[in-house]
């Protein structure tokens, strides 16, 4: 049965949290769950942004379990979560690292995630043992062999007896560790007796679970208080003492039930009902497995909890991820024209010059630029300016093909990036010049003078740069032949600086 352990003096802010979690923890563990409801509530409050990555995580799993304790499930699987997320984030090393590694691990097997249960509590104690931190080893070694002798509970002799003789050695390692915490040396004393027990030593079993029983009454620990008990019905079950052993296995069950341990509830009242049929008591196992399905209704509205959180987080996620395209979209998206903008061109480019290398087609770089575009702005002003790139936008799109890259460069400038076969590019530039010199401009440019462009062609293999330097070579002799036409240079003759 493992037992949440959390960490020791610190003197630290977050060594102040984790202490004060750990007062709350003893209040669960002695029924007084009002109590540490209250306090609760308040530590929320408190977790300092500076706080290291393995702090952070043991703060978060520490309160994880108090949560789940308490039976605020969405809360508990929440900041689990969260801590998970610090526990993946980096290597661990230290006693803070092997705390988190250990809560999470034991809330885990709670929920009944075993799979994932067990090597996060071996993970935990390799990091115990490099950290030489005694108190931090002990609950370690609790939680990694109290878990391994109740899985080995539920398996049959072949399988459970390596698991008990494992979680035996475990936990006697750490009854032996020196200035472990009282309560470390409690629990480990109380899974240690079913350890025993699970490995056929009765006698050994049954003193350490007198012990266990002992000084969880003089301490008022009811998970102590229960273990005991229920190791002492077990042994007398096998003892044939049924009566004794109902006896121990109700004020088990009475105890674990105090502090609301679901998945121990679940086992100590299977094991009251079977004890109960094998006496003929019909009404003691009956009201035995009432409490069993209460506790396994539990788990299950747990389970339910759990699914549905974890739909709200996968929807939150998606909207994040549907929020981050949108964003990245944003980012190489020009917002006047709505088409590509340079930084989106420059990071597209590369792909649809590698895929025209791969399958032997020709690429074609047209720049395109407006022709008398200052005196518009200066005779009919910037907005009017504004919408007549806007018109030239939807100009381009009409003229090219779906998979073509259409770009606003800069300012009145265009790109457009396609592949094709014989005389394709400078086909769409002559349809773009001719689109834009026969679009009727009155409705939105009024009197001022209507825009022509001027176009430079590129094709040929190279880079970016190297198609952009040859179109615009291309452009300068558009403009400098009388503007409104489509200039196109040998590639190889067009190195010259871009005018």
């Amino acid at each position: 049965m493992p037992r949440p352990g959390l960490d020791h003096n610190e003197q630290d802010k977050a060594g102040e949290i984790l202490r004060e979690d750990r007062e709350i923890y003893l209040l669960l563990g002695t029924d007084q769950l009002k109590e540490a409801a209250i306090r609760f509530d308040k530590s929320l409050e408190a977790i300092p942004a500076d706080m290291d990555t393995w702090s952070r995580a043991a703060v978060l799993t520490g309160r994880a379990v108090i949560a789940w304790r308490l039976g605020r499930i969405p809360l508990a699987l929440e900041l689990a979560a969260e801590g998970w997320a610090d526990i993946d984030s980096e290597p661990p090393s230290g006693a803070r690292a092997a705390n988190a590694m250990g809560q999470l691990g034991y809330l885990l097997n709670s929920i009944g995630h075993l799979r994932a249960a067990e090597p996060m509590l071996r993970a935990a104690l390799d990091t115990a043992r490099a950290g030489g931190d005694v108190v931090e080893l002990g609950v370690a070694l609790q939680r990694l062999g109290g878990g391994l002798t109740l899985w080995a509970m539920n398996l049959p002799p072949a399988e459970a007896m390596p698991m008990f003789a494992e979680g035996r050695a475990l936990l006697a390692e750490g009854l032996a560790l020196d200035k472990t915490s009282a309560q470390t040396d409690r629990t480990l004393l109380g899974a240690y007796s079913s350890a025993l027990v699970g490995c056929g030593e009765f006698e050994a079993g049954e003193k350490a679970a007198l012990e266990t029983l002992e000084v969880g009454r003089a301490t008022g620990d009811r998970w102590c208080i229960a273990v005991g008990n229920w190791v002492l019905s077990i042994v007398r079950r096998l003892q044939g003492n049924l009566v004794e052993a109902r006896t121990y296995a109700s004020n088990a069950l009475r105890n674990i039930e105090m502090i609301n341990d679901v998945p121990l509830v679940q086992r100590f009242s299977a094991d009251l009902a079977d004890i109960c049929a094998q006496l003929n008591d019909f009404a003691g196992e009956a009201t035995a497995l009432r409490r069993n399905v209460r506790a396994r209704t539990t788990a299950m509205s747990i389970m339910q909890e759990g699914l549905g959180l974890a739909l709200e987080q996968r929807r939150f996620a998606i909207q994040a991820q549907r929020l981050a395209t949108v964003a990245q979209e944003a980012a190489v998206r020009d917002p006047l024209t709505g088409l590509t903008n340079r930084l989106g061109l420059e990071r597209s480019a590369p792909d649809v010059l590698a895929n025209a290398a791969a399958t032997g087609t020709t690429p074609w770089l047209i720049v395109i630029d407006v022709d008398w575009f200052k005196e518009i702005n200066d005779d009919a002003g910037h907005a009017v300016g504004d919408s007549a790139l806007r018109e030239i936008a939807e100009l381009l799109r009409g003229e090219c093909r779906t998979g073509d890259l259409v770009a606003r460069w800069a300012g009145d400038e265009f790109i457009v990036l396609l592949v094709g076969e014989g005389q394709l590019g400078l086909a769409v530039a002559e349809r773009i010049r001719a689109a834009v010199d026969r679009h009727d401009w009155r409705s939105r440019l009024g009197p001022a003078r209507r825009p022509t462009v001027s176009v430079g062609v590129a094709s040929g293999r190279g880079s970016l740069e190297h198609l952009f330097a040859a179109a615009d070579t291309a452009l300068y002799l558009a403009k400098r032949n009388g503007r409104n036409r489509v200039e196109w240079p040998d590639l190889d003759q067009a190195m010259s600086p871009p005018r």
